[in-house]
């Protein structure tokens, strides 16, 4: 009788604490739901990452864009070479994707890494971003307290210190982009609060490797070297694609896309420290 009243007990307790113990693995899991459809490749819950690559890949797009479509062609190379790779959406507004304040934004993103960080049990992450993607990861390094947690962060064509030449995007998305009512835009403007009040003292705080990847055909970022970041060699990398494949015409929108341009992305990730361009086009070469 007293065996039996122990099992009843254990049966109790049991179902008292599944409910709660599902719960938890689907709140846990439930925020790659909400970003809508991935990349592919990208938010496997089950993906486990390795010795050799213990950073989960956070990706993160532009303005106006999504990660579905911005990492459509990098995303499955990631998961290819075994690295566990996420992708968030942010900034939603009238205005479209990825168009909200940036500093909200930012906080969208803290978020974001925090789930990744829970449901893999890695220590850090990597970010690459593209364009505003590239940028706003900076303030939630610098202001939030992300630098604790990213060993990397790669950006294609950041609006590091903003630009002159914004409104291209209504050319490049064959005038679909809402500039007028995208904040996001105005604080990408050269001499915004935002931009001065971002690169105001220390660009690169923490012990996080920044690469930058720029191209001199960029149609959005302008001057190109807006992009650039001012920090010591050991832990910055600020690379034009033409310096290296003299011949590329790869604008702003079609650098993710570009198969030369991931060269310096893999060497980031594969090495301490930022990208080493000389080292990263030497298979090619």
């Amino acid at each position: 009788m007293q065996k039996y009243f122990f099992q009843v007990i254990l049966v109790i307790a049991f179902l008292i604490l599944l409910p709660g113990h599902l719960k938890a693995e689907v709140s846990t899991e439930g925020f790659l739901l909400e970003q809508g459809t991935p990349p592919p490749g990208a938010n496997l819950a089950t993906c486990e990452p390795t010795l050799d690559k213990p950073n989960p890949i956070v990706l993160v797009p532009g303005t106006f864009e999504r990660s579905a479509q911005n990492w459509l062609t990098l995303s499955p190379e990631l998961a290819k070479r075994g690295y566990c790779v996420y992708a968030m959406n942010y900034g939603l507004t009238h205005a479209g994707p990825s168009t909200g304040d940036i500093e909200e934004s930012a906080h969208e993103l803290k978020e974001f890494v925090d789930n990744v960080l829970q449901l893999t049990g890695a220590d850090k992450v990597d970010i690459i971003g593209h364009s505003q993607g590239g940028m706003m990861p900076r303030h939630y390094l610098k202001f939030l307290g992300g630098d604790k947690f990213v060993e990397n962060l790669i950006a294609f064509v950041p609006s590091n210190h903003g630009t002159t030449g914004f409104f291209g995007l209504e050319q490049i998305n064959s005038g679909v982009a809402d500039i007028s009512s995208c904040k996001a835009c105005q604080q990408q403007l050269v001499g915004s609060e935002f931009v001065e009040e971002l690169n105001k003292g220390n660009e690169t705080p923490g012990n996080v490797s920044y690469t930058v990847i720029s191209t001199k055909k960029d149609q959005v970022v302008i001057p190109y070297t807006s992009a650039f970041l001012n920090g010591p060699e050991k832990q910055v990398s600020n690379i034009t694609i033409q310096d290296y494949y003299p011949l590329s015409i790869i604008g702003h929108q079609e650098i993710v896309y570009d198969p030369l341009s991931f060269s310096f992305v893999f060497d980031a990730l594969a090495h301490q420290g930022p990208a080493d361009p000389d080292r990263a086009v030497r298979w090619i070469r």
